[in-house]
């Protein structure tokens, strides 16, 4: 299935602007539904969006966060995901050599898809990996349907 869109020259100037972030090793903001809110955090999580016929997932890898400094807030038709990955203390006789890993708090926000039962969202917390579970609506879930063939 296909879905046509109305060009967007602002759209297509951030993803150009994405893809130099990453070609310069900045974190991008990969839209979902074709709309993500822009936060100034200090770093964005990397995510995966996917669907299948009862749910959207949204998984967020999270290394060295911990359960406690994680939040999902949905309000207004977004899903926001915050939190802190907190730096270390250094450690007496230890010197960096270098430090390329991100630290501090972060924002990721998705606009809601059509259909999302926002009264049912779960999220799990496991090996440093989010997961939230958006469940469809039963109209908008998808049945297969046998056509015979003449």
């Amino acid at each position: 299935m296909s879905i046509l869109t109305t060009w967007n020259p602002i759209r297509e100037m951030d993803t150009v602007r994405n893809r130099i972030d990453r070609l310069f090793g900045a974190r991008s903001l990969v839209p979902w539904t074709g709309e993500e809110t822009i936060s100034a955090s200090e770093w964005s999580p990397l995510v995966d969006v996917s669907e299948d016929d009862k749910e959207f997932v949204i998984k967020a890898d999270l290394p060295e966060v911990k359960k406690e400094d994680v939040h999902v807030t949905v309000e207004d038709g977004t899903i926001r995901i915050t939190g802190e990955r907190k730096f270390q203390k250094e450690e007496k006789g230890r010197r960096y050599h270098r430090i390329e890993r991100s630290y501090g708090t972060f924002e990721r926000a998705f606009v809601l898809p059509e259909g999302a039962k926002t009264d049912k969202v779960k999220a799990e917390f496991k090996d440093g990996t989010l997961q939230v579970h958006l469940p469809k609506a039963p109209e908008i879930q998808t049945k297969a349907l046998e056509v015979p063939v003449s």
